[in-house]
């Protein structure tokens, strides 16, 4: 059963299609599906060039505007984004412009396109904490102004969450191994298995280098305290992690029980489906009216077959893997059994000994400098929507406000 997981859930576009759907394309003028990307990545101008049977140039815009363009078109939740302000939706529905975006970086590979260019060097270093989705945009771009940037990751391999959080289904390594590449090629040192205020201290790392950038991530997953200590709960984190480590190739129980309605939730109970558990029960607090994970996860969670129960609250967990609910608003119980029990229940970030506090408010109005010092946050830690797109969006203006802070060669 792991095959499915690894399969790509969704299919690409032939080039027929790709055609077809982009000759849908109003061609607007002040173009909302442009100004509702995050990313900046600019649809409207790829549409255009792709309607026009310029795939290069479609190819070009991408990549220019947004480094992880192949990954963002196939984990970014577009309904909330760049389709959502689609002029066709009031016509009879949206762009899929994430396909979109899919064909022409899938046409980029193909054709082994070199688009990026890298400036002379202006002689200064920067270091980057976290190899996700805001460290690796703010590492390119700022490699591409001649910058000197060393990434340093605590895992064996970079990517951070698209690496090990996004199932194979959704994010193929591949992919991602893929887009590193490309960043590397910039002149981008990434250092490996190097945990920033263990293995190598901070205070050494911010005078070593021009500038700091802590992309670290809301890599941890939270527990409520009634879970603790029960052998039968993982944190939802760490069962996506194993899964993607293990490419699908682990043994899922009869009966499994996930709390939690966003998409790191769709994508554990659609894993589980994947890889042939039976029965999958998602308890979450939200409404469905209220829910959090996207419009295209949560289909495909129900499409599995996964049993979705909404408003309901855990209060309690007995022996034997019982976890007792309360709904939020009716006077209404629900008992669950499950062999395993899987918290989606939210993350948080990992600071401890990079000498910041979060909780001081030391992530300043935009999310970028720490007062006084020449540390900058990237990423989840900083502003934003906790998505990748949001963290490619933190990456390039976190790379302008280096480049601002440290200036260098005109």
């Amino acid at each position: 059963m792991s095959k499915k997981y690894q399969e790509e859930y969704e299919v690409g576009f032939s080039p027929r299609l790709v055609m077809e759907e982009a000759s849908r394309c109003l061609l607007c003028l002040d173009a909302p599906c442009s100004s509702s990307c995050p990313a900046g990545t600019n649809p409207a101008k790829f549409i255009r060039s792709l309607r026009f049977k310029n795939v290069k140039g479609a190819a070009e815009t991408v990549r220019i505007n947004n480094i992880l363009g192949a990954i963002c078109a196939r984990v970014c939740p577009t309904e909330r984004y760049c389709q959502e302000g689609c002029s066709r939706s009031g016509i009879d529905k949206p762009i899929d412009i994430g396909r979109i975006q899919r064909y022409i970086t899938d046409f980029e590979d193909a054709l082994k396109m070199d688009i990026l260019e890298v400036k002379e060097s202006n002689g200064k270093k920067v270091a980057v904490v976290g190899s996700g989705p805001a460290g690796l945009t703010v590492a390119a771009e700022l490699a591409k102004d001649g910058y000197q940037v060393t990434i340093y990751e605590k895992e064996a391999k970079a990517g951070g969450y698209l690496r090990y959080g996004i199932p194979e289904y959704r994010l193929p390594n591949e992919v991602v191994d893929k887009e590193i590449k490309r960043i590397v090629e910039l002149g981008v040192d990434i250092v490996l298995n190097t945990k920033i205020g263990e293995d190598v201290k901070i205070e050494d790392l911010r005078k070593e280098n021009d500038a700091v950038i802590l992309a670290v991530g809301y890599s941890e997953g939270k527990m409520l305290p009634m879970f603790e200590n029960n052998r039968k709960v993982i944190k939802a984190v760490d069962w996506l992690k194993k899964c993607k480590d293990k490419k699908g190739k682990i043994k899922v129980p009869e009966n499994v029980l996930v709390v939690g309605g966003g998409d790191v939730a769709m994508d554990v109970v659609t894993s589980l489906k994947l890889l042939g558990c039976p029965h999958v029960t998602d308890v979450v607090y939200e409404q469905f009216s209220e829910f959090r994970a996207s419009k295209k996860e949560l289909n495909n969670a129900q499409e599995q077959g996964v049993t979705i129960i909404d408003g309901y609250v855990p209060v309690a967990v007995a022996r034997g893997g019982i976890v007792k609910f309360k709904h939020r608003v009716i006077p209404a119980e629900l008992k669950v059994k499950a062999d395993l029990i899987i918290l989606a229940v939210g993350q948080m970030p990992n600071v401890d000994n990079l000498c910041v506090n979060l909780e001081k408010g030391e992530v300043n109005a935009i999310g970028c400098r720490v007062p006084d010092t020449n540390m900058f946050f990237a990423g989840d830690i900083g502003h934003g929507e906790k998505t990748v797109v949001w963290g490619v969006r933190s990456g390039k203006e976190v790379a302008f406000e280096v480049k601002r802070f440290l200036g260098g060669k005109k």
